[in-house]
């Protein structure tokens, strides 16, 4: 046996989980996303919308942005994505150019998540696993939302 430790998708979530927190703590909707390759995390984001007053800071445009520059690649085709909330549709256009092998979401997202159109947006090899610590990620959220509307 090689001595290679294979994480699970819990694992990596749970990273993104972190991730997530941290766009918590600095009230931004918490969205974390980390890209792995060959089993090592190589790229982290978090919502940074209101941080930099810009629509397109999305944990997930982070991180691409930041795995393309550790693989000085635009493809991530032998990568997996783990985001604690479903790809938006712009985010969903970005992971198709990226050529994303694998995308794996935790909590859907029922009002602006890319499933809710009725074409895939995503690279048609692309494969998807949703609902991987779905509980945890959807509390996240609805902590912010509570907060933001003055009930916690």
């Amino acid at each position: 046996m090689s001595g290679l430790t294979v994480f699970s998708d819990d694992h990596f979530m749970k990273v993104a989980l972190r991730e997530a927190e941290r766009a918590l703590e600095e009230d931004e909707i918490p969205v974390g996303a980390v890209i792995v390759c060959q089993n090592k995390v190589i790229a982290k984001g978090y919502n940074h919308t209101e941080k930099l007053t810009d629509v397109t800071a999305h944990a997930e445009m982070l991180a691409i942005t930041s795995a393309e520059n550790y693989l000085s690649s635009k493809y991530l085709n032998d990568c997996t994505l783990y985001v604690t909330l479903e790809p938006c549709v712009m985010c969903a256009g970005a992971l198709h150019w990226t050529q994303i092998g694998r995308v794996v979401y935790g909590a859907s997202d029922l009002q602006r998540g890319y499933s809710l159109l009725t074409e895939n947006v995503l690279h048609p090899k692309t494969k998807v696993s949703s609902g991987i610590m779905e509980q945890e990620c959807r509390q996240l959220i609805n902590t912010f939302f509570k907060r933001l509307r003055g009930k916690e």
